[in-house]
């Protein structure tokens, strides 16, 4: 099987990118922009539209593998690669991906991907967003090329068992952090609520205060609205470096107020992501570990969560070896080929650090579905719910897409042990949706 033509269409994505040095600096909130002048690098405000740049492989069958190109809202910081525009990147794509894309050889998911990180564009390697987009692309590829489901290409090729359980999903809230949540818990979602906590004067509070009302508002909420007693999600919130901000960088303030949620959570799991931001990786992964380590000393529940700084598969390595924090972020448009996210969540788990397959609210519909392909492979502990800031819809494509996967493999299991494999190949003749928007009717021999 060949990839007869790679077309490259402009789209618009989830949400926006957002100037997070801006913001946290005070950008003040006018509607739903902010007002003032942008500080990173690339933007022209501090919140502008985000957009995507969709990748569509023809192959030879005739059947169209999808991926789409897509940013963090933080683009620019935290070490990241810049902000992504479609309109400039697509003669990009064209002039050099394209070429190498048009009648290659659909083989090895790892291998394909694996050759778009030897590519150099004036000296550099292309942008994550680019990566990211095309080695989705090749991934669905490879699996309409074999007549399987992308998590069962992903588990072969890390030679990993085919995947049979639900990964929890984490819902994100934006900034309607009261009305979504409890959106979230009539939804009965595994993790919640995110809360966007990333200014220290409207949601953190001077010294915390804001952060700690809120998470005893959680607590009561989820008793008082939960639709089974037995619902008990575990609480995960995003604070954005703020504690850092907000305790004047004095590590050892921080360790403390953040052992002190663990009151105000009361039984709950706490993850807190993000509670400091020291602006470069080294610092960043040694203010983590210590704040690890004085959690684990004063025998608090409360987890840590590593997001800045960590951005590439290396990145992660770092940090899991540093032990920098309990869990890692593997915010998935980072990495660039989501063959890396698959590497990292593996060496997460592997080390003995939990692995939560993030990614961001300003991705797309293929772009989720995809991940969760990646997140069921490798039984990552926590996946993202995306895209949007709205959470029903990201929630609805992520809950639906892993849903969906795990019963087609439950079918394919039940039919091939009733009536064995080939009566399976033939009822593929009459193109059974292998998932959504992907209809394949290849006929493989019977």
């Amino acid at each position: 099987m060949k990839i007869r033509h790679a077309l490259f269409v402009p789209g618009v994505s989830a949400f926006f990118f957002d100037d997070q040095r801006a913001i946290k600096r005070g950008a003040v909130r006018d509607g739903f922009i902010y007002r003032g002048h942008p500080v990173t690098d690339s933007f022209q405000r501090i919140r502008e539209a985000g957009s995507c740049l969709s990748v569509l492989l023809v192959l030879d069958d005739g059947n169209v593998a999808l991926g789409d190109c897509a940013a963090v809202q933080y683009s620019g910081a935290g070490g990241r690669d810049p902000l992504f525009r479609a309109e400039r990147y697509l003669p990009l794509a064209r002039r050099v991906l394209r070429p190498r894309l048009e009648g290659a050889e659909v083989e090895s998911f790892r291998i394909m991907a694996g050759r778009l990180d030897e590519l150099r564009c004036n000296g550099r390697p292309l942008h994550t967003a680019l990566l990211y987009g095309v080695s989705q692309a090749l991934l669905h590829a490879r699996a309409l090329a074999t007549g399987r489901l992308m998590c069962e290409v992903v588990a072969e090729e890390f030679g990993l068992p085919p995947p049979r359980r639900r990964v929890p999903i984490f819902g994100q809230s934006g900034d309607n952090r009261y009305e979504n949540a409890d959106k979230m818990i009539l939804k009965q979602v595994d993790v919640l609520p995110h809360g966007l906590i990333n200014n220290v004067a409207e949601k953190l509070g001077a010294r915390g205060e804001k952060l700690k009302a809120y998470i005893r508002w959680l607590v009561r909420r989820i008793r008082q609205l939960r639709p089974n007693p037995a619902y008990h999600p575990t609480l995960h919130l995003d604070v954005y470096g703020t504690p850092g901000l907000a305790f004047d960088g004095n590590l050892w303030r921080v360790a403390d107020y953040l052992a002190g949620l663990e009151r105000d959570a009361e039984d709950f799991e706490l993850y807190i992501e993000g509670p400091v931001d020291l602006e470069a990786k080294a610092p960043q992964i040694e203010a983590l570990r210590f704040l690890r380590e004085r959690l684990e000393a004063y025998g608090s529940r409360v987890k840590i969560v590593a997001d800045e700084w960590c951005n590439t598969a290396e990145d992660v390595r770092e940090f899991v070896d540093a032990r920098a924090g309990h869990m890692v972020q593997i915010k998935t448009p980072d990495l660039g080929g989501i063959q890396h996210t698959a590497e990292s969540v593996l060496y997460c788990k592997a080390h003995g650090i939990e692995a939560y397959q993030g990614g961001t609210c300003n991705e797309t519909d293929v772009s989720a579905r995809a991940c969760v392909h990646v997140a069921l492979g490798t039984g990552a502990d926590r996946m993202l719910a995306k895209p949007g800031m709205g959470f029903d819809e990201g929630y609805m494509i992520v809950w639906n897409e892993m849903n969906r996967a795990l019963a087609w493999r439950r079918t394919k299991n039940r039919t091939r042990r009733s009536v064995g494999s080939t009566a399976f190949r033939c009822s593929r003749r009459k193109g059974v949706e292998i998932w959504p928007g992907c209809m394949s009717t290849k006929a493989n021999s019977c």
